[in-house]
């Protein structure tokens, strides 16, 4: 039996943008995060979504690449939590991110990663409004992003490494609900991603 259980009290919720990574992958003239689609950029695209979720915060996780132009172009209150040791992966964000809802008094975040331009408002929404202590955006059969974690898994995160959620959902699948979203979760990695959505 999980020590965790559903609780169906509203709490204070977070959304988060993850967008400190290298993109090492891109071979493209620019950081990944910085490529335009259709006259915007991809993080100026996912940014829009999770703004229009309308949550009780939002924040992005900074790193490798300057954003502040496409967060000062963005709509709303941004907070920017910068990531000093954003080269150790992508767990260490997740790990900034939960520390800032914690300093904030937020009880849940919603986490979703910068270079998935396609996901939209309603996917945000409706991950965030999930009972369960951890929450998974599907796609069909396809578990994506954004993912739900409720402040009592924080401390449960990784430190270091490429993944965040995912290893708590192997550990406790007993507390995971997938929610069917809206969307695609589709990532930019390289310039031939870019290519297949300009």
């Amino acid at each position: 039996m999980s020590a965790f259980v559903e609780d169906r009290r509203p709490v204070s919720t977070a959304g988060v943008l993850l967008a400190a990574g290298a993109g090492t992958r891109f071979a493209g003239p620019q950081h990944k995060l910085l490529a335009v689609i259709d006259g915007r950029s991809v993080v100026s695209r996912a940014l829009e979504s999770l703004v229009g979720a309308s949550l009780d915060a939002v924040a992005v996780v900074t790193g490798a690449v300057d954003v502040s132009e496409e967060l000062a172009a963005a709509n709303g209150e941004i907070a920017v939590i910068p990531n000093a040791r954003w080269e150790s992966g992508i767990a260490s964000s997740v790990r900034c991110a939960a520390s800032w809802a914690a300093q904030q008094g937020h009880g849940a975040i919603v986490v979703g990663l910068a270079d998935q331009p396609f996901v939209t408002s309603a996917a945000w929404q409706t991950v965030a409004a999930a009972a369960a202590p951890i929450a998974v955006g599907t796609y069909g059969d396809r578990r994506g992003n954004p993912v739900r974690l409720v402040r009592e898994v924080w401390p449960l995160l990784p430190c270091r490494g490429d993944e965040g959620g995912r290893t708590l959902m192997r550990r406790l699948p007993e507390i995971v609900v997938p929610v069917a979203c809206e969307g695609r979760p589709d990532d930019i990695d390289t310039v031939e991603d870019l290519r297949r959505w300009s």
